[in-house]
């Protein structure tokens, strides 16, 4: 009975303790990568705006969020830098006729959808 408080103390602090490290882990990977901003990153910031990175500063960003709309951000809204787009959206291209997409005509489509 004299261990069982402590006992249950331990059994509350060990999980309290191994979540505040991994907190601590994810909070020293994002601010690596505010630090480590460039020129010409593709960013996402906290409150889900797309942007090119334009100009640092040593607590700002400039954000470009479309041809010749600068905004400026603090580098701790940023939130995730962007891979490139081009090297994730490759799609094959339809080298076969029965690949190609097929058409309706309007009956087709009008059968298809009142059919029960």
């Amino acid at each position: 009975m004299d261990f069982l408080f402590p006992l249950l103390i331990l059994a509350l602090l060990v999980p309290m303790f191994f979540g505040i490290r991994k907190q601590k882990r994810e909070a020293e990977k994002v601010s690596t990568m505010q630090e480590a901003l460039k020129v010409g990153d593709a960013v996402v910031t906290t409150s889900g705006l797309y942007g090119t990175v334009v100009d640092l500063d040593e607590n700002t960003v400039d954000l470009e969020i479309a041809e010749d709309v600068v905004t400026t951000w603090l580098r701790q809204a940023i939130r995730e830098v962007r891979a490139d787009e081009q090297t994730v959206e490759q799609t094959p291209e339809v080298t076969d006729a029965t690949d190609a997409p097929v058409e309706e005509v309007v009956e087709q489509t009008e059968t298809r959808l009142t059919k029960d």
